[in-house]
């Protein structure tokens, strides 16, 4: 599994946007107000844009760009595993890419909401997409299992692959978790991990481990993460996506 995003380009887009946004809402009383939009906000880290506005149709095309950055890279990183796997390995060594997937991304899907038909835009922050296999969306290679959904879970104890309702929508607009999520900050993990102490420890289980810095190490540490079968079987229970396999880790690469 290849955990990578747009390398801070994401991000970027992020935070130049929504304060171009931010400067927009003045102070009225209790509320934060954008008197061309006609909207009245708590608090302006709320401050958003009507979606075909040139305001949310420039974030729009950003983040979609940042979308095809993070493919690209992903796709980098594969070619350098193939290599890699190849010298290695041989004939045996062949690696295809099964699934790849974009994650804290907006969409615009059509959705039910209360009865009636509605085009959304979907931002799914942790989240990642779970259509059914009666989807039209849905590749013709996914209609009788719904669409995969990757769940990484922690360099000690594992990861799962999940897949959506073979059938119908799940009740969170189609949504389903990417990830056991952090129990930790990354900060607070920095802190009380020791990560020296901890390449020892996984190495002594029978994981390799390689990391650029011993603290992006402790980042990473399975105490810093929820249980990632409790997590699958909570997901499970909810009726958002399926179990299918669980990936035990033999060697771990965080950059």
């Amino acid at each position: 599994m290849i955990h990578s995003g747009s390398r801070g380009l994401g991000h970027q887009v992020c935070t130049d946007h929504v304060r171009g946004l931010e400067q927009r809402y003045k102070k009225k009383g209790d509320l934060w107000v954008d008197e061309e939009w006609g909207y009245e906000l708590p608090d302006r880290q709320l401050a958003a844009a009507p979606f075909y506005s040139k305001q949310g149709m420039d974030y729009f095309d950003s983040m979609n760009a940042a979308a095809n950055f993070a493919f690209a890279n992903r796709a980098a990183l594969a070619t350098r595993l193939r290599t890699v796997l190849e010298l290695e390995m041989g004939i045996d060594g062949e690696a295809r890419t099964l699934y790849d997937v974009a994650h804290n991304i907006a969409k615009k899907e059509t959705h039910i909401i209360a009865g009636s038909s509605c085009q959304c835009c979907v931002h799914r922050k942790g989240a990642t997409r779970a259509f059914g296999g009666d989807h039209p969306d849905i590749a013709e290679s996914f209609r009788s299992t719904g669409q995969p959904v990757l769940v990484p879970g922690d360099m000690g104890s594992g990861s799962w692959i999940m897949a959506a309702p073979k059938t119908g929508q799940n009740h969170a607009f189609a949504s389903s978790c990417h990830g056991a999520g952090r129990a930790l900050s990354r900060t607070k993990a920095r802190r009380i991990v020791d990560g020296k102490a901890l390449k020892r420890q996984l190495e002594d289980s029978g994981i390799r481990i390689h990391a650029s810095t011993d603290n992006i190490l402790s980042e990473e540490a399975p105490s810093a993460y929820k249980d990632v079968d409790e997590v699958i079987a909570i997901t499970n229970a909810a009726g958002l996506a399926r179990p299918v396999v669980r990936l035990n880790p033999i060697a771990v690469i965080k950059g």
